[in-house]
């Protein structure tokens, strides 16, 4: 039994700090770029769209195809940047903890 209250025990404190990272990616910007960053967007680490720039270059009535595409990238690009380092602070808890790395937690 003492194995199973030392688990639990872990994942109330992986719980407990999985809480604190989501509440610090909401306050974080990730800015994703296109086209050398003619085109740009900044989300919060929780998805929220917060600001879209682009460069007068990439504006052409006659394409709008280009620029949506474009708009695209950089959405996926600031998204990636923030999967990318909520998996590495999710790892660094987890070693902390003494997890192993492939450790599956449920939340």
């Amino acid at each position: 039994m003492k194995n199973i209250g030392e688990l639990m025990k872990k994942a109330q404190q992986v719980q407990t700090q999985v809480n604190i990272l989501q509440t610090k990616m909401g306050r974080m910007e990730f800015t994703g770029r296109a086209a050398n960053g003619a085109v740009s967007v900044t989300l919060t680490g929780a998805g929220e769209a917060k600001k879209v720039q682009l460069n007068p270059s990439v504006v052409n009535p006659q394409d709008v195809e280009t620029l949506e595409d474009l708009v695209l990238v950089a959405i996926n690009d600031a998204r990636a940047q923030s999967e990318n380092y909520q998996l590495t602070e999710m790892e660094k808890i987890q070693a902390s903890l003494g997890l192993p790395p492939d450790f599956k937690m449920p939340f």
